[in-house]
């Protein structure tokens, strides 16, 4: 009996040796989490049997330390969750190691092959919350766009005064002079074919709370408003009370599609300071040739353009589980769904307990080196314990044999 108890405690060390090396092996792996394995004593009614491995299990929950990269489609999650991916014949498996990447049809795939899971976009750029599906990168070149919306945000100075001549009357409006008007700001827009305009404001004072603004597009007169020109005034504290929405702005271009925009100065205020513009943008752009991708900390996964422009393509998902514990280990990086573990709870980063994406950043392996050596050396002394109790019993056999 002494043998058999002894071999099986060689067996389970054994065992635990296996999972002790494979840790140690897998220090450098992104997004392993380390195995132990687990003892149990074996019994026959009141009979002690020795000792086996009831199982080994992963520290899933543990998480590594997050490292940056050089790659914007390496990510790592900061929180709870597993990314989803699934793989050609469309079995899905859970990971935390982030190497991502794109293959030649511009699909996100993992180092495996995967394919990153999420919410698509549709042909006009809006996400389908709710519909999950592969996740890819469109290729090639962003059309231009024309520009239909300008915000303009400003602070007419109170102190400014009105522009006289020598015998007090406001002098009129000439762009050409810098002494008819107060002060001018410019705005890049663009039209139907990508082409740069500039487009100039002239702030002229009236009188107290009293503006107009005079605009030119490339030096010409707009088509609308009636004669460029947009009157704006002032509240006795500051807030602008017209115009009170957006102003029509329309105005001919050679060779392309008629230039429709709306300038809002919602916003705007006259106070005792200096002119200055706190916001002066336009949505229109040229177009651009793809040079990359981005992925936000919401998961939202973009292309970006030479333009300086982004395009989303979709938001990728994490999924948890009630037990991840009884996830199922395919191997030391991903896991798949089992009855033990729950259903998954899908969800866009930063939504619930799921937590945040950091980009061009891993998960490291959360073995702890430090503990897995003095765990093999401990491994050590109870193998060698229990070759010890063989030769012991050995020993005592033999000696019985030679009494007799």
């Amino acid at each position: 009996m002494s043998f058999s108890i002894a071999t099986s405690g060689l067996n389970a060390i054994s065992q635990q040796l296996g999972a002790i090396s494979n840790n140690i092996a897998n220090t450098g792996t992104v997004g392993y989490k380390s195995g132990r394995a687990e003892f149990a004593a074996l019994y026959a009614q009141s009979q002690p049997l020795g000792v086996g491995v009831s199982g080994v299990t992963q520290s899933i929950t543990r998480g590594g330390n997050i490292v940056s990269s050089g790659n914007a489609l390496d990510l790592a999650i900061s929180g709870n969750g597993f990314f989803v991916v699934r793989d050609s014949s469309g079995t899905t498996s859970y990971t935390r190691a982030g190497y991502f990447g794109t293959d030649k049809d511009g699909n996100l795939v993992n180092n495996l092959g995967m394919n990153m899971q999420g919410y698509p976009v549709d042909a006009k750029g809006n996400l389908q919350v709710g519909t999950v599906g592969n996740l890819s990168i469109k290729s090639g070149s962003i059309p231009a766009k024309a520009t239909e919306q300008i915000g303009f945000v400003a602070n007419f100075d109170a102190n400014a005064k009105v522009c006289v001549d020598g015998s007090g009357n406001q002098l009129p409006f000439d762009e050409k002079d810098d002494t008819t008007y107060n002060n001018t700001y410019t705005t890049q827009v663009f039209d139907s074919l990508g082409r740069e305009h500039t487009l100039t404001q002239y702030f002229v004072k009236n009188a107290d709370n009293d503006w107009s603004i005079h605009l030119r597009l490339d030096g010409q007169k707009l088509d609308e408003p009636a004669n460029s020109t947009i009157d704006v005034k002032f509240s006795s504290s500051g807030l602008l009370t017209q115009p009170t929405g957006a102003t029509d702005l329309n105005i001919n271009i050679a060779g392309a599609a008629p230039l429709a925009m709306e300038i809002n100065y919602n916003g705007a205020t006259q106070y005792g300071s200096g002119f200055s513009v706190s916001r002066n943008q336009g949505d229109g752009y040229a177009s651009g040739e793809r040079t990359g991708q981005q992925v936000d900390e919401k998961g939202n996964v973009y292309a970006t353009f030479s333009n300086g422009e982004r395009m989303l393509q979709g938001q990728l998902i994490l999924a948890n589980f009630a037990n991840p514990n009884g996830l199922q280990a395919q191997d030391g990086t991903t896991w798949a769904q089992t009855g033990s573990s729950g259903a998954p709870l899908i969800g866009a980063p930063g939504s619930g307990l799921l937590g945040f994406i950091k980009s061009s950043a891993l998960e490291e392996s959360n073995v702890d080196l430090t503990s897995e050596l003095v765990g093999l050396m401990s491994a050590q002394r109870n193998y060698q314990a229990n070759t010890k109790v063989i030769s012991t019993n050995d020993h005592m056999m033999n000696a019985l044999m030679q009494a007799v």
